[in-house]
């Protein structure tokens, strides 16, 4: 590998970072120049010098290995956690050094969690700032650079080849330059309606924006302490419960439903069954929380589990009410939401609705062909046979949990590749 290569593509995802900094320097300056903004605008500059200095010094590749591809993204998520963090150290408040390395992760990871005791006392720039992290972190930092920066050329092939995994490219029908400026379209475009439809719901500007980057992000960052229950707005949370909905959903589905393609929301298997198990699960749970007694009528039991439901299944984690408090067989629902998850192509995280569909048609084959055995039997979404490198990861898996059951006939090639 070449590692002045991968430190040159790394620096020019560095000066996109920096670029988000300097808007949270000014959302700071904007008001009242409050807290933040000294170390926000002193970490863009220490990172734009961070990210200049080897596209100065370093020449520019044609081409790049795919090893050196998986290096630089994988380098450029490590090394944004890392400047993520300044602005967190040199606030100061409850950021330590664990504690803002902590911060910086859960934001571009998008995982959510948070060390803050007290969330509403961070100035606005910061609260910015943190929500940016899991805004980029959603569609992922190497794809803001690739949007953005004209000079990486030919090699933006490469590098989305690393950052989209298979399942994620099967429902585009584009070359991958396009396929690049779709989601970000889409991303960008769900992000303003969800921000604008929240600002008529009765949320401040400030607010509307936060959350609005948060649920497409899949997030779950707030900028209130009591996360969405701060509101307890049934408006507010349908506008979310449809935009997490959409952000977990494969954004290729969202473009050519808009532009009235046979690729659409409508038709997919994969999202049928996505929303069939949300309805049934929120279904399922409310009915436990009626029963318990927990909310005076069964809309308002629906109303607190279909939003719950559809948090966990998109990864945002944005709360209306202390699961704690709910019966075990509602929180043995919400805990197997959190494993499945949204599609592939999304900005949702966990091993996908996509694949939980395939291990089960992979499971009825696998069965098939303990009566057939000579059947040649394919698998198909939406009419399309899978591919082996998409089908094979669903395949181990189906083996592995057959042969617990010493099945006949059956032999387990794959295990050794799990």
């Amino acid at each position: 590998m070449r590692l002045n290569i991968i430190l040159r593509y790394i620096g020019a995802v560095m000066i996109c970072v920096s670029a988000f900094m300097a808007l949270s320097a000014l959302i700071s300056l904007v008001n009242d120049t409050d807290s933040a903004y000294y170390p926000l605008l002193l970490s863009s500059l220490l990172t734009l010098l961070l990210g200049i200095f080897p596209m100065f010094f370093v020449p520019r590749a044609e081409n790049i290995t795919n090893k050196e591809g998986f290096a630089i993204v994988v380098g450029s998520w490590i090394i944004a956690s890392v400047v993520g963090m300044f602005p967190y150290l040199i606030w100061g408040g409850e950021f330590s050094l664990i504690n803002a390395w902590f911060e910086s992760v859960s934001g571009y990871t998008t995982t959510g969690a948070t060390i803050l005791t007290n969330i509403e006392a961070l100035p606005q720039g910061l609260l910015f700032w943190r929500t940016a992290t899991s805004w980029i972190g959603g569609v992922g930092v190497v794809m803001f650079a690739l949007v953005i920066l004209p000079s990486l050329g030919t090699n933006k092939m490469a590098l989305s080849s690393v950052e989209l995994s298979s399942l994620a490219k099967d429902n585009y029908r584009y070359r991958t330059q396009i396929i690049v400026r779709i989601l970000l379209v889409v991303y960008l475009g769900l992000t303003a309606v969800v921000t604008l439809a929240l600002k008529l719901a009765g949320m401040r500007w400030f607010d509307a924006v936060n959350h609005a980057m948060s649920a497409c992000a899949t997030g779950g960052f707030s900028t209130k302490n009591a996360s969405i229950a701060f509101y307890d707005s049934a408006v507010i949370e349908i506008i979310l419960i449809g935009a997490m909905i959409c952000a977990s959903i494969h954004f290729g589905l969202i473009y050519g439903t808009f532009i009235r393609k046979a690729n659409n929301i409508f038709r997919s298997e994969i999202v049928r069954t996505y929303l069939s198990i949300i309805a049934v699960m929120s279904l399922l749970i409310a009915t436990a929380l009626f029963t318990a007694n927990l909310y005076p009528n069964i809309w308002e039991s629906l109303r607190y589990s279909l939003f719950q439901v559809v948090s966990l299944f998109s990864t945002t984690g944005f709360a209306t009410a202390d699961t704690n408090l709910w019966p075990p067989f509602a929180i043995l629902l919400l805990i197997f939401a959190s494993i499945v998850c949204g599609c592939a192509g999304s900005t949702a995280g966990g091993i996908k609705i996509d694949r939980v569909v395939l291990f089960a048609k992979q499971l009825w084959v696998r069965i098939r062909r303990q009566q057939h055995p000579n059947a040649i039997i394919r698998i198909r979404i939406d009419g399309v046979v899978q591919d082996n490198d998409i089908v094979r990861p669903s395949h181990c898996l189906s083996l592995l949990i057959l042969s617990s059951y010493s099945l006949p006939q059956l032999s387990t090639p794959c295990l050794d590749k799990i």
